[in-house]
C-alpha cells in the first residue's frame, strides 16, 4: 500500500475567501478562570486548543516553519511530511496536469523527495485536473491567502503521466494512505465529498477546519462492502462543522471525535453504516429546529452491538445522542498521540479559528 504523507496547515481550500475570526475576542476572559493558567490551552489570555498553543503564540513561526510538524495529535502525529525536506515556493498560480512548471503547485507535490511547500503571495489556483500529492509533502499556506480549485491527462509523479477522467468531487481525498493531518482549512460546497478517507488508509487527523453548506461532508470508509477499510482509525478534532451541513461520518473502523462544535445539522451530524466504533467526547452539539437527534446508523441489519459512546458532550437546543454496544470505546493513543480532551463548555472557544488563519510575519498567528 503506497504511503502518502500530507500535512496541510492554514491553507485555504476551494470557493471561499473568508478567514476565521481574530483570537482576541473579548468573550474568552470570561472562562479564563474555569481553567488553570499552567495548562497549555492559556497563551497570553487567549484560549487556544491543544494543536494551537503548540505554535500560535510564536511569532518566529515563518523562520521555523517546520516545527509545526511536531505540533500534530491523534492518530495522525506520526504525519511528519516535508519536516526533513527543503522548502519549495510556489511563485506561479498556472496550472499544467501534463508538463508543470517549476515554482507551480503541482509541479512541487509530483516530486519524489519530501518538500515543505509555501506560497509566495496570495494567489487563487484553478487546477485543471484533480491534484495528486506525492509523498513526504507539506503543504503549508501560512502567511498567504491560497484558494484552490478545480475548473484528461494527469501527471501523478516525475516519470508518470496517465489519462485521468478528473476528480470525483471530492475537495481532499485520502487514498490508500497513512499518516496524514489536515489542519486549518475551509471546505465547502464541492460536487461530492469535503473529505474522504477511503481504501484502507489509516492514522488520519483532521483538525481546526472549518466546514460548511454541503450534504455530503466528511466519509470513512468506501464502501459497506469494503472491508479492507475496518483497519481505519481517525482523530476528529477541534474542527467546526457550520450551519448547511447534512450528513456522513463514518462506515468502516474507529473515529475519535473529540472537541468540535456542531450547528444546526439538517439531517445528522455523526453517522454511520457498517459498524464503525465511535467515541463522541467533550463535543459541542447545536441541534437545528427540525433536526435534534446526532447520530444516525444506516443500516437494516440490527446495530444494538455497534460501540457508539458519548463522553462528556454538551447538547442544546434538544440535541440528543443515541448509544448502543458494550466495552471499552478508548483510543489506545500512543503516549506520542495521546492528549486530554477540553471540557466541552469550551468548544465554542477552542474552535473560534477553525479554518484559515490571517497570519502575518513577525507576528503570533
Amino acid at each position: 500500500m503506497p504511503t502518502l504523507l500530507l500535512f496541510l496547515s492554514s491553507c485555504f481550500l476551494l470557493l471561499h475567501n473568508i478567514f476565521a475570526s481574530s483570537n482576541t475576542d473579548n468573550s474568552t476572559q470570561e472562562y479564563l478562570p474555569y481553567i488553570n493558567p499552567k495548562t497549555p490551552y492559556i497563551n497570553n489570555n487567549v484560549v487556544f486548543n491543544k494543536i494551537d498553543s503548540c505554535w500560535r503564540g510564536k511569532s518566529d513561526w515563518d523562520s521555523n516553519r517546520q516545527a509545526l510538524a511536531d505540533c500534530g495529535i491523534g492518530y495522525g502525529k506520526d504525519a511528519i511530511g516535508g519536516k526533513y525536506g527543503a522548502i519549495y515556493k510556489v511563485t506561479d498560480p498556472s496550472d499544467d496536469p501534463v508538463n508543470p512548471k517549476p515554482g507551480t503547485l503541482r509541479y512541487g507535490v509530483i516530486q519524489t523527495q519530501p518538500l515543505w511547500i509555501i506560497f509566495e503571495k496570495d494567489m487563487f489556483i484553478r487546477l485543471k485536473n484533480e491534484l495528486i500529492v506525492n509523498s513526504y509533502k507539506t503543504i503549508d499556506g501560512r502567511g498567504a491567502k491560497v484558494e484552490i480549485g478545480k475548473a484528461g491527462m494527469v501527471r501523478s509523479s516525475v516519470e508518470h503521466v496517465g489519462h485521468r477522467e478528473g476528480s470525483d468531487g471530492d475537495a481532499i481525498s485520502i487514498f490508500g494512505s497513512s499518516n496524514i493531518w489536515i489542519d486549518h482549512c475551509f471546505l465547502a460546497r464541492c460536487t461530492d465529498g469535503l473529505i474522504d478517507v477511503i481504501h484502507a488508509s489509516t492514522s488520519v487527523t483532521i483538525s481546526n477546519n472549518y466546514f460548511t453548506q454541503h450534504d455530503k461532508v466528511m466519509l470513512l470508509g468506501h464502501s459497506d462492502e469494503y472491508t479492507a477499510d475496518r483497519i481505519m482509525k481517525v482523530t476528529v478534532a477541534f474542527n467546526k462543522f457550520g450551519s448547511g451541513l447534512i450528513e456522513r461520518m463514518p462506515r468502516y473502523g474507529y473515529a475519535h471525535v473529540v472537541n468540535n462544535q456542531y450547528d444546526e445539522w439538517l439531517m445528522y451530524a455523526i453517522g454511520g453504516s457498517a459498524d464503525p466504533t465511535i467515541l463522541s467526547e467533550g463535543n459541542y452539539f447545536v441541534a437545528s429546529n427540525n433536526a435534534k437527534q446526532v447520530t444516525k446508523r444506516e443500516t437494516s441489519e440490527k446495530w444494538n452491538s455497534w460501540k457508539w459512546r458519548s463522553f462528556r458532550d454538551e447538547f442544546l437546543n434538544g440535541a440528543y445522542f443515541v448509544p448502543s454496544g458494550y466495552g471499552t470505546c478508548t483510543p489506545y493513543y500512543s503516549p506520542d498521540q495521546s492528549f486530554i480532551a477540553a471540557p466541552a463548555s469550551l468548544v465554542p472557544l477552542l474552535t473560534l479559528n477553525a479554518g484559515p488563519l490571517p497570519c502575518v510575519f513577525g507576528n503570533a498567528c
